[in-house]
């Protein structure tokens, strides 16, 4: 029982009440004890929603990323406590309204901070069978745009041009497209040789026809149209002969020319692959970096990206994320909505109380204030006071040394007066008293004058009456 009152009191303090004000009003501690309850609550969505962040942002250790989640826990609690106890109860609407319209924003901020990390987990299956397609649509795209790059933009004319090589060395020369001209003069003349050792067969053909007497004329034996025969496939003989001729010196300089392109491709072939080579090695490398990158991109923004191109193809999906993203959101504002909703209502006796003890406290301080200040001023009063009294006493002190000074000069005036007609014995030098100058000594002066003057003519009356 003791425990759950401790409890109890922890929660009730937790949703901003006052001890003392509860102490007196009892009737408000279920109120409070439910604030601090919900403030728990958000508080724990918090800590698990920073775990999750921590470890799908950064891959870090679970046990670490719970410590990160209890430190931000603890934040949001104290940043919700702050927002409550800063709505005291107040009877306008508008101050009220004022109030609450920024703690519902912040608080809708904290919400929205909380709730998207914990519905990335809860859709976590379906976002990492996304992620994996776009990162192959990533991988092409780079790919592409490697190909297009200034730097591999040659390769596939570089690949054609080896291969044309290989085919070129492989095949003698032959193959060589730029030696279609020389080709083609030897087909010609591979044609014209053809033709016309053919028509020399025939010729021949003839000539034999016409000697046996098969064909022609019938006759046998070398008569006129045998010797025109004879004559005329002798004629073609040596068309065939020059035509063999002319066959024999294309085909050399067709060998020579597919020997050269033979050479050439040969020479050519190193460089190129050794081109080849180093281009492809640096467009793999490229693409290895990337892809390596491009796998490790699972973060808290690729996933993000993900549940939106889910919720953009599939309607089911992108309604329960929003109920979802609304049902956390709507858990972390609650504290400030319950606070702003029991503003509106009339005020209870803990405001009340709360409102009279503030009240009292005010006044208190303000007694104590005003006393303290009286005391000050009094003190300064005394001190003016012995002030003055050591001033006053300083001025009699002051006059009745002046007055036993005039009171000395006045004496030592009548004492020489009166030994004036002796003879002076040598007296030595008299002894300069500090009131011998300035205006004291000019008024002892004449007060002693004028007593030696009334001394002086006593004694001469006192004669002159007894004679």
């Amino acid at each position: 029982m003791a425990a759950r009152q401790r409890l109890g009191d922890g929660l009730a303090s937790l949703g901003g009440a006052r001890p003392d004000v509860l102490e007196v009003a009892p009737g408000a501690r279920p109120r409070f004890v439910a604030l601090g309850g919900v403030l728990l609550s958000t508080g724990g969505l918090a800590l698990v929603s920073m775990a999750f962040a921590v470890h799908m942002a950064l891959g870090v250790w679970w046990p670490l990323a719970l410590l990160v989640g209890l430190g931000w826990g603890a934040v949001v609690i104290n940043l919700d406590r702050m927002l409550l106890v800063g709505m005291a109860h107040d009877a306008s609407l508008k101050r009220n309204l004022v109030l609450a319209v920024p703690r519902i924003g912040l608080a809708l901020v904290l919400g929205i901070v909380i709730a998207t990390p914990l519905t990335l987990q809860v859709f976590h299956k379906e976002i990492d069978a996304e992620i994996v397609t776009m990162q192959a649509e990533a991988a092409d795209a780079h790919r592409e745009s490697l190909e297009s790059d200034a730097r591999f933009v040659g390769l596939p004319e570089l690949r054609e041009r080896i291969a044309t090589q290989e085919s070129i060395i492989a095949s003698g020369g032959r193959t060589d497209p730029e030696l279609a001209p020389v080709q083609s003069t030897v087909i010609e003349r591979q044609t014209a040789y053809d033709e016309a050792l053919a028509t020399s067969g025939e010729l021949e053909a003839k000539a034999q026809c016409e000697l046996d007497g098969t064909c022609g004329t019938g006759d046998a034996g070398t008569g006129d149209a045998y010797l025109q025969a004879r004559a005329a496939a002798d004629a073609q003989a040596a068309v065939v002969a020059a035509a063999g001729s002319s066959l024999a010196a294309a085909q050399e300089a067709a060998d020579a020319a597919e020997e050269r392109s033979t050479d050439l491709a040969a020479s050519s072939l190193d460089l190129d692959r050794e081109s080849l080579e180093r281009l492809t090695a640096e467009q793999d490398r490229l693409q290895a970096a990337f892809d390596g990158a491009n796998e490790d991109n699972g973060g808290i923004l690729a996933r993000l990206q993900a549940l939106d191109r889910l919720g953009d193809r599939n309607a089911t999906l992108a309604a329960a994320q929003f109920m979802l993203s609304l049902l956390f959101m709507c858990v972390e504002i609650l504290p400030v909505l319950m606070k702003l909703l029991l503003n509106f209502g009339p005020p209870s006796a803990y405001d009340k109380l709360a409102a009279l003890r503030d009240s009292g406290d005010v006044e208190v301080e303000t007694m104590q204030h005003q006393s303290r200040l009286t005391v000050a001023q009094a003190r300064e009063e005394l001190l003016v006071m012995a002030e003055r009294e050591r001033i006053d006493r300083q001025k009699d002190a002051l006059l009745a040394r002046r007055r036993a000074a005039v009171e000395a000069v006045a004496a030592a005036a009548v004492a020489r007066e009166a030994g004036a007609a002796e003879p002076a014995p040598v007296a030595a030098e008299p002894v300069r008293q500090p009131w011998d100058t300035g205006p004291i000594l000019g008024l002892a002066r004449e007060a002693a004058v004028r007593t030696v003057r009334s001394v002086r003519r006593r004694p001469t009356d006192r004669v002159t009456t007894g004679v």
